[in-house]
């Protein structure tokens, strides 16, 4: 098994990024450049009666303009999800036209496109556009949205049911349940968020001097995009098209798929032959970004007379938005996190995906698994209120316990390893769990509410659960002794160009700085997972490692051949291969120049040293931890302030310690930043979006949050040779949980069973008053 040596390492890609040298999908300005300008439908349910535009065409400075009857050689995104109906009839396949053609299901969905000179000649032709709208009836909400009457997203899906997807023994759950000592009931919100990620979505297209379409993107997985494109809307051969993302400055999931102003500006661009470029501007992000979380949460939990779990019962109503696709499945592939940590015998779930009037949701850091911790973590805070039992003693009494591993858990998840109550007893200590009781009580002489939340999380990583996605790397040693490494892992933001040239450094015994990092274009690999799921380093890096394996085996029997040596007895240590118990060493630059003499060349092994590799899981991993928050409300005003954070993390072994620390503080922030504030609303009559500028929107800020307190715990996975597990979730999947639970641990002496998110100021002051009236 391969080994590295955990190390805090600095990022490398910063000093670029910081000082203005970053290559994002706005900085290229290629000769000819044309803008792309989509007017988008002010409606969230309108009939199109009429579009003119020949106003819009006569405008300076407009090269083109086109509706959907321009679009004849370029096919929609494909709609429907593998998932049947509640009468098992298929998922409706709501294909997704790149430009609405008779009607517009939410507002921001795009009508037509203007080609121009500038953005401001767009623009002004943008508003030149007469478009004749009949207005339809609106709906927003998911359970509204399957009331008898409401209005129909699609018209053959009455019930505006996407699908209903169920797994688990509902009949013995249902059982168990009634017969248990005591049932906790909860029925509660998960809000809409969005992204918002610091670089918007963006895109650029050209064709290139060989034909190809070639396609410039904000975007985290390219290849997906690349073999999207070309077999779902160009009908190409995916070598047809070729994906370069440049650096792109943030994802969270949001960037992946197939977007259709990617789609537009490839085709505009083979249509006038000419680069044109789209980038979207915040209050368009607001309006077309995918979002996510959205979901009504109805469970119960039963235990028995010694407080000990039987059966958990859940159902999810989940906003898919105004379309269903393979991207709408967000909400079921994690749900297999709400058995959390705990012995529960029998569960039974179901997702019902409910189609609105609102943009669609998709993947968002996490997707699914932070509602799935907080659906379990939440519930078991209420029965331990009920029960008086404190919550703390009443997870800890349902712990899997390590000798149990792998455990089956009741629904989906096989966890390989786990070591739970020692998350539970490094958390407490580290968060000084026994003196709380004392600061509620100095909080209180001071008028304010404190509060404190457990969370136990637990997520999925390197999936899909069922088919985890394998990777490629290739690492070339060239003659000069530079590490020449190609990852199909794509880096957005979250470090992995230090990370991936640190492991190959480390295990080569040499500066970071003597490898190359490559990465993200589709024309240097076959193919490459890209970015999601957390599978970066426990699937890419575990891709990496075996490339670096057959290299340094390579490289090894050249420096047999230099040194007159067995291959057995060369050992590799700080950039040199040494004799073992001997001085005589050969440095790795000499071997690299070696390998393309002849000469020195083993029989059998070709010139050059570069090698790839292909790693694919046998399983999935868990990551899993503890966090614990604190919060202080003030009775006067209802503003909620995170006063104490802290969260155990075991993520298998670590590589990098401040990356991991970074993506921590990171993913927390994103999960406390929903339950204090974050949420997309929307006008129900009207269907408009309410909150589509950061004047609504509230978005976390630094100021807010106190200095973490973290730590991490070591018990490596044996599914991939680095026993890694990943990290890139386990902020948000543990916040969300902590935050709610604490903010209701506040409320609590009020008599408020249970507080929903966001605890604005406003909402937190309006329930303490209902509460105390």
């Amino acid at each position: 098994m391969a080994t590295f040596q955990a190390k805090s390492v600095r990022r490398r890609e910063d000093l670029r990024l910081l000082t203005g040298q970053g290559n994002y999908a706005a900085d290229a300005a290629p000769a000819g450049m044309a803008v792309a300008t989509l007017l988008r439908s002010p409606y969230a349910h309108a009939r199109i009666e009429r579009i003119d535009t020949e106003a819009a065409r006569g405008v300076p400075g407009v090269i083109a303009v086109y509706t959907d009857t321009d679009l004849t050689d370029v096919a929609p995104i494909a709609g429907g999800i593998g998932f049947p109906r509640p009468d098992g009839s298929p998922a409706p396949k709501t294909d997704r036209l790149l430009l609405a053609r008779d009607r517009v299901r939410f507002v921001g969905e795009p009508v037509a496109l203007v080609v121009a000179c500038s953005r401001a000649a767009g623009l002004e032709a943008a508003e030149a556009i007469t478009v004749e709208y009949t207005a339809l009836p609106v709906v927003t909400e998911p359970v509204a949205a399957m009331r008898q009457g409401a209005s129909a997203v699609w018209d053959n899906v009455p019930d505006n049911i996407g699908f209903l997807w169920q797994r688990g023994e509902a009949d013995a759950t249902a059982a168990a349940l009634a017969g248990s000592a005591h049932v906790t009931t909860l029925q509660f919100s998960v809000s809409r968020v969005t992204a918002n990620s610091l670089e918007p979505r963006g895109a650029w297209a050209c064709i290139a001097a060989d034909g190809r379409i070639e396609v410039h993107a904000s975007h985290q997985s390219p290849f997906a995009l690349r073999n999207g494109m070309a077999s779902g809307n160009f009908q190409l051969a995916p070598t047809d098209i070729r994906v370069v993302p440049g650096d792109v400055g943030g994802s969270f999931g949001m960037k992946s798929g197939v977007h259709q102003e990617s789609v537009l500006v490839a085709w505009a661009a083979r249509r006038l032959n000419r680069p044109v470029r789209w980038i979207a501007d915040r209050t368009e992000g607001f309006l077309t970004d995918e979002q996510a979380r959205e979901m009504r949460i109805t469970a119960s939990l039963g235990l028995d007379a010694d407080g000990r779990f039987t059966a958990l019962k859940l159902r999810w109503d989940v906003n898919l938005g105004a379309y269903v696709s393979g991207r709408s499945g967000w909400g079921v592939g994690n749900i297999g996190g709400i058995a959390g940590v705990y012995l529960i015998p029998l569960i039974a779930a179901e997702v019902c995906g409910v189609l609105t009037h609102t943009v669609p949701t998709a993947a968002y850091r996490g997707a699914g698994r932070p509602e799935a911790t907080y659906a379990i973590e939440r519930l078991i805070d209420v029965a331990a209120s009920e029960l008086k039992v404190s919550p703390y003693e009443l997870r800890r009494r349902n712990l899997i316990p390590p000798q149990a591993m792998p455990y089956k858990t009741a629904l989906t998840f096989t966890y390989d390893c786990g070591e739970f109550e020692a998350n539970m007893q490094h958390a407490a200590a580290l968060s000084d769990l026994a003196s709380f009781e004392q600061r509620r009580t100095d909080a209180a002489a001071r008028g304010k509410l404190r509060g404190i939340g457990l969370c136990n999380c637990i997520e999925v990583a390197g999936g899909p659960f069922l088919r985890p996605a394998k990777d490629l790397a290739t690492l070339r040693l060239a003659e000069d002794g530079t590490l020449v490494l190609r990852s199909g892992s794509m880096s957005v933001g979250q470090g992995l160009e230090t990370t991936m040239t640190q492991l190959v450094a480390d295990r080569f015994g040499v500066a970071p700085e003597q490898v190359r990092w490559e990465g993200g274009d589709t024309d240097l690999l076959p193919s490459g997972k890209g970015n999601g799921g957390s599978g970066a380093l426990c699937i890419g890096g575990s891709a990496v490692t075996l490339a670096v394996d057959k290299v340094i085996d390579k490289a090894r029997r050249i420096a047999a051949e230099l040194l007159e040596a067995a291959v057995v007895d060369v050992e590799l240590a700080d950039g040199r291969f040494t004799i073992a118990g001997t001085d005589r060493s050969v440095a790795l630059v000499d071997v690299a120049a070696a390998a393309y003499e002849p000469a020195h060349i083993p029989p059998g092994q070709e010139a050059g040293l570069v090698e790839s590799g292909e790693f694919t899981p046998t399983a999935v991993t868990f990551p899993n931890g503890t966090h614990i928050c604190e919060v202080e409300i003030d009775r006067e005003t209802g503003v909620t302030d995170i006063v104490r954070y802290s969260a155990v993390e075991e993520l298998g072994r670590v590589l990098n310690p401040m990356i991991v620390a970074g993506q921590i503080h990171g993913g927390v922030v994103q999960g406390v930043g929903q339950a204090l504030g974050e949420a997309i609303l929307h006008d129900p009559e009207s269907g408009q979006m309410l909150t589509a500028s950061f004047m609504d929107y509230q978005m976390p800020r630094a100021s807010e949050y106190p200095d973490f307190r973290l730590a991490t715990r070591e018990v490596p996975t044996a599914v991939n040779p680095l026993g890694a597990k990943g990290v890139g979730e386990a902020g948000t999947v543990g916040a969300l949980g902590a935050a709610m639970n604490a903010i209701n641990d506040a409320l609590a002496p009020l008599g408020i069973r249970h507080f929903d998110m966001p605890a604005t100021p406003a909402r937190v002051w309006a329930a303490m008053r209902a509460a105390q009236a």
